[in-house]
């Protein structure tokens, strides 16, 4: 794609509250809540509907802006490396998972990004809200596999569950 046909994408892009409104990020955010009850990891959503024109000028990608998002909203800050943020780019139809260090023995890129495939294809039939919540369940399996919830214990509750909208 073109650096212009890219901006004029972006341009036209509609606002990511447009598509994922209050009532939507509750539902997220309740999603989030009940997963991580099944494991000590910590997931986090986060979405842009485009992005500035100068990044785009740039060519700085979905996955340049995730990376930078995992950093800036600190999914890396957890006590055992276990953090994993879900990011999309709308104006791209773009999903981006990143996720810690604690992870890289265990879980494959592709693993990952077979939970990306799953929520594209719920993108895809305009089912934004149930495509983040799909996605957020199918994170929380594979997290559950290698960080499971003890028995007895109370997870401390890391990162806050409510998505984040960037811009």
């Amino acid at each position: 794609m073109s650096k212009l046909s890219r901006i004029f994408k972006h341009l036209c892009a509609a606002p990511a509250a447009r598509t994922f409104n209050a009532r939507a990020l509750e539902a997220i955010g309740a999603t989030i809540a009940a997963c991580e009850l099944q494991h000590s990891g910590e997931i986090m959503f986060a979405v842009e509907g485009d992005l500035p024109i100068r990044d785009i000028w740039r060519d700085v990608s979905a996955r340049d802006r995730a990376l930078a998002a995992f950093a800036n909203l600190h999914v890396w800050n957890t006590a055992q490396n276990n953090g994993v943020l879900i990011y999309v780019l709308l104006a791209e139809h773009r999903i981006e998972i990143i996720a810690d260090r604690g992870f890289d023995a265990f879980v494959s890129v592709e693993q990952w990004r077979g939970v990306c495939q799953l929520m594209e294809g719920q993108f895809q039939l305009g089912e934004h809200t149930e495509a983040v919540k799909r996605g957020i369940e199918a994170a929380s399996e594979l997290i559950a596999a290698h960080f499971p919830q003890q028995a007895g214990t109370v997870d401390e509750d890391e990162l806050p569950n409510p998505p984040r909208i960037l811009r």
